[in-house]
C-alpha cells in the first residue's frame, strides 16, 4: 500500500507561517498534482513529504506509517528534480544504477533492475553515452529511470518539465503519463504550469499562499471552481471578469447588471440567499462559452485589442474597460484583426457567478 495522508500539515521558518495546516488524502495509484503560482508553498509541502524539510506540527503517514521523523532514505519515496543532476563522467547505464550499488546490491540485481527501467523509458541506444552526449528530454527520461530502479512506494516529482522547451514539454508530459500507466505507481507531482496540472493528475491540489483552496478530479475543477482563484487558475486561457451588481434577487433567479455597461443584464438561476439587490458581484465567463451575437441571453460589445489566428482558432484580446480584459476563443473566425469593436453574445447558463470575496454563488 502506497496511500499518504497529510493531517493538519503546517511548517513554519521562524515566525513566518508557510504551510497552514493541510489536510489530503492520496490513494494507492493516484496522480495528484499540486498546483498553484510561485510561493505558494506547493514545493515545500512536496519536500515534507519527501523528509527534506521538517515538519513543524501535525502527522505524515505513508503506507499507514507515521513518517514525520523517519530519514528519507527509509520512506520508500524516490523523487525528480527540476535539475537532472546527473554524474557527468558516468554512463547513463551507471547513473541509473549508481544509488543501488551504493547500497551494496547484487551486480545482477542491479543490472536487472537497470534494464527494466531503460525498456520502460526506451533508453537502451543511450546506455553507454555520457550526459552531455543527451539531449534535455533524454537527461529527464535518465533522471526518471535513477527513480524507477528503486521501486519506490512514492514517486515525487518537482517541477520536472520546467527546464525543457515547449515542444519537449509536451512529449515528456506523455512519457510521464504513459509511465504512470504502466507502473500504476502513487505520484505526487508539482508544477505551475496548470496544463500540466490538467492533462496528467486523477486529481488536482490547488494551493494558495499555504493554503488547499480546492480539491478534486481537472474537470470538476473546470467546471466546477469553489472561487474566482480556482477558476481564473485552471483553464487556458484562464476565465475571464466582469464586475456587475444584482438589480433584483427572488425564485431561484438573480439578475446582474454589468457594471461598465449596465444595459446588459443576465438572469442567472443561483441561490438567491447569499446575495441580494445591490450586492457587488462578478460574473465568470470561459473564452469559449461566448456566442455569436443575438444568439445568447444577452450582448456584450468589446474593444478589441489584436487577434491570434491559431489555424481553425483565433483567440480575441479585447476589453469593456480599462481593469476588465478579455479573451474570446473562436473556431475559424478570421476578420476580427481589421475591426475594432465586436460584440459577443453571453449564455446564463454558462456563466459563473462570484459574490465580493470571490467564493463562488452556486
Amino acid at each position: 500500500m502506497a496511500d499518504v495522508r497529510l493531517t493538519d500539515i503546517r511548517k513554519n521558518f521562524g515566525a513566518l507561517e508557510i504551510i497552514k495546516g493541510v489536510d489530503l488524502s492520496i490513494k494507492t495509484g493516484e496522480f495528484v498534482v499540486f498546483v498553484g503560482p510561485s510561493g505558494c508553498g506547493k514545493s515545500t509541502l512536496l519536500r515534507m513529504i519527501a523528509g527534506l524539510e521538517d515538519i513543524t506540527s501535525g502527522e505524515l503517514t505513508i503506507g499507514g506509517t507515521r513518517m514525520n521523523d523517519v530519514d528519507p532514505s527509509k520512506r520508500g519515496i524516490a523523487m525528480v528534480f527540476q535539475s537532472y543532476a546527473l554524474y557527468p563522467h558516468m554512463t547513463v547505464r551507471e547513473n541509473m544504477g549508481f544509488a543501488l550499488k551504493f547500497a551494496g546490491m547484487a551486480k545482477e540485481e542491479i543490472a536487472r533492475r537497470v534494464n527494466d527501467a531503460a525498456r520502460i523509458l526506451e533508453l537502451g541506444p543511450l546506455m553507454e553515452r555520457k550526459p552531455k552526449a543527451l539531449s534535455g528530454g533524454q537527461r529527464q527520461r535518465v533522471a526518471i529511470g535513477r527513480a524507477i530502479v528503486r521501486n519506490p512506494d512514492v514517486f515525487l516529482f518537482d517541477e520536472p518539465l520546467s527546464n525543457l522547451d515547449a515542444e519537449l514539454r509536451v512529449h515528456m508530459r506523455v512519457e510521464i503519463a504513459k509511465l504512470h500507466k504502466a507502473l500504476k505507481s502513487t505520484v505526487i507531482y508539482v508544477t505551475h504550469d496548470q496544463v500540466e496540472a490538467m492533462t496528467l493528475a486523477d486529481k488536482i491540489v490547488v494551493l494558495r499562499a499555504g493554503e488547499v483552496e480546492q480539491v478534486g478530479a481537472p474537470l470538476d475543477l473546470y467546471d466546477d471552481p469553489a472561487n474566482t482563484f480556482v477558476a481564473g487558475f485552471i483553464g487556458s486561457p484562464r476565465m475571464n471578469f466582469l464586475k456587475g451588481r444584482v438589480i433584483a434577487a427572488d425564485a431561484g433567479y438573480v439578475t446582474v447588471a454589468l457594471a461598465n455597461q449596465p444595459g446588459v443584464k443576465l438572469n442567472l438561476a443561483v441561490g438567491t440567499e447569499a446575495v441580494k439587490a445591490g450586492d457587488a458581484v462578478t460574473l465568470g465567463v470561459r473564452p469559449e462559452h461566448f456566442l455569436d451575437a443575438g444568439t445568447g441571453d444577452a450582448d456584450l460589445t468589446l474593444e478589441i485589442d489584436v487577434a491570434e489566428h491559431l489555424g481553425n482558432t483565433s483567440y480575441v484580446y479585447a476589453h469593456v474597460s480599462a481593469e476588465e480584459r478579455i479573451i474570446v476563443e473562436y473556431e475559424g473566425f478570421r476578420g476580427a484583426s481589421s475591426r475594432n469593436t465586436l460584440t459577443v453574445g453571453l449564455s446564463a447558463e454558462k456563466s459563473f457567478l462570484f459574490d465580493s470575496t470571490g467564493n463562488r454563488i452556486r
